[in-house]
């Protein structure tokens, strides 16, 4: 083979690996999802070992041996939920885009001083002092914006403190740590989360931490923020709010920033009318899309009043998940509907 022919060849070979690496970045997502599948199964496969070890080391044949059915019937249910959940991602990819999720965090880009915003985000408010109670079920809900920030890769993001009990005892304690960008945009940048029960026979009987799982801090075992909601929404927008990979891994698209009640269709599913028609008068609520990763074909509505915030989430197909009660900055928060 002469030089030229030799140069050509080395050439067509560098432009096919360069094609190979591009089509790869391209597919990011899907490779993503590819990997988080077989750690799944892998982790499926573990744990499965763990509970037959236990099993052994139980006294009777009998207990042995249902031991083992159980676990192998939570073995089958876990490979099942690993192949939902790389089918619900696959999906989402689609919808999100095979580009890599690496989003820019540049602490000039965002407030210090959250006594003073540059400019504050209506549909997520981050001011100090302002607290919301919400329902859902058996559960109350309080969130406050408190005087304490978290310093998060050079970003000074806000603490909202969210505490939610059960029958009058504690079951969640989480602070959330949001950021409030210069051009209004409202991040998200982890939460440390505590979770706690109680137990009969306990005197006294208070709330225990069990564990801290689906706690998140962005530039941490490579957890990523995201936007909580936009400086500007757009119909059709969708934003990543955050990426922990196999831990928390949640997805918005903007439905409406119009919505007023009896005008939105398959919008008005589960929707309180006097709730909507009270905070949704002037027809500039804005609705989302949201779904988990790790929950698949779970989808959720949030409903987002102006000045306001977050008054509303629904289930998709099932009803209300929780409903704001109060507030203490706003007046149409007197005597809103009971849940």
């Amino acid at each position: 083979m002469n030089r030229q022919v030799m140069r050509r060849a080395a050439a067509l070979g560098l432009l096919a690996g360069l094609a190979v690496s591009c089509a790869a970045a391209q597919e990011t997502c899907s490779a993503t999802v590819a990997q988080l599948h077989e750690a799944c199964l892998d982790q499926t496969e573990a744990d499965h070992g763990v509970a037959r070890a236990i099993c052994l080391n139980l006294r009777s044949a009998a207990a042995r041996r249902d031991c083992r059915e159980d676990a192998s019937k939570a073995n089958d249910r876990a490979k099942g939920l690993c192949v939902a959940q790389r089918d619900w991602r696959k999906a989402s990819c689609a919808v999100v885009g095979e580009q890599r999720y690496d989003p820019k965090v540049d602490p000039k880009r965002f407030d210090t001083d959250y006594h003073h915003l540059s400019h504050p985000n209506p549909y997520f408010p981050l001011e100090i002092g302002k607290r919301w109670e919400y329902s859902g079920g058996d559960e109350l809900n309080t969130i406050e914006v408190v005087d304490e920030t978290k310093l998060i890769e050079g970003v000074t993001a806000i603490v909202l403190r969210d505490l939610v009990y059960v029958k009058e005892r504690l079951h969640e304690a989480t602070d959330d740590w949001f950021a409030a960008a210069k051009d209004g945009t409202s991040w998200y940048l982890g939460e440390e989360v505590k979770n706690y029960e109680s137990f009969k026979g306990d005197v006294p009987r208070r709330s225990e931490l069990v564990n801290v799982s689906g706690s998140v801090k962005h530039g941490r075992n490579g957890d990523k923020g995201g936007v909580i909601m936009p400086a500007a929404p757009a119909v059709g927008q969708v934003y990543r709010e955050e990426f922990s990979l196999a831990n928390a891994e949640d997805v918005a698209e903007v439905l409406s920033i119009t919505y007023a009640y009896g005008a939105g269709g398959a919008l008005d599913e589960f929707v309180p009318a006097a709730l909507a028609h009270r905070l949704c008068a002037d027809g500039d609520c804005v609705v989302t899309k949201n779904y988990s990763l790790l929950e698949p074909g779970v989808v959720a509505r949030k409903y987002y009043a102006r000045d306001i915030g977050l008054f509303l989430e629904t289930v998709v197909g099932v009803g209300i998940g929780v409903q704001l009660t109060g507030c203490n900055f706003d007046p149409r928060c007197d005597s809103l509907p009971p849940r």
